[in-house]
């Protein structure tokens, strides 16, 4: 599943995968269950993962390169529990140390972890097709180099 499927959706627990788009909403898979349903866009509002973004003291980092950097520090830093706000903001700091505290609540890095966590389980954290595109934009970086 690419990551751009993936959205969050206002009152509903987890992360779905977008299988239709409608002019009153969206169809969204659950992917732990896979049950497919209709969700109005009257009640909720849908965030793709893709456009989430984690506010730094520079700039932001998108969601995917938070989860990016979550993975290649597993087994250094373990995942805290969620419960434990004081842990959560410790981990935060270890992964991405810019991080803007003032803007950057425990809920959300709760969140983020709880994310994360599942994805993983899932193992829905593929990011192999990052590696691609960047040696495809290089590739085609030197090719235009060389033609001039």
């Amino acid at each position: 599943m690419k990551f751009d499927e993936m959205v969050a959706v206002s009152g509903l627990p987890g992360v779905y995968k977008m299988v239709a788009n409608r002019s009153n909403g969206l169809i969204v898979k659950d992917i732990d269950t896979n049950k497919t349903r209709f969700a109005s866009a009257r009640k909720h509002q849908f965030t793709p993962l893709a456009s989430i973004g984690i506010f730094t003291d520079d700039d932001t980092t998108e969601l995917k390169e938070v989860f990016k950097m979550m993975k290649e520090k597993i087994t250094s830093h373990p995942l805290p529990k969620p419960n434990n706000p004081g842990e959560l903001k410790k981990y935060f700091a270890e992964v991405l140390p810019n991080y803007d505290r003032d803007k950057v609540h425990v809920n959300d890095i709760k969140k983020v972890v709880k994310w994360f966590t599942f994805l993983d389980a899932k193992d829905l954290l593929d990011f192999s097709d990052d590696d691609k595109v960047v040696e495809d934009a290089k590739g085609k970086k030197k090719a235009s180099a060389e033609e001039e």
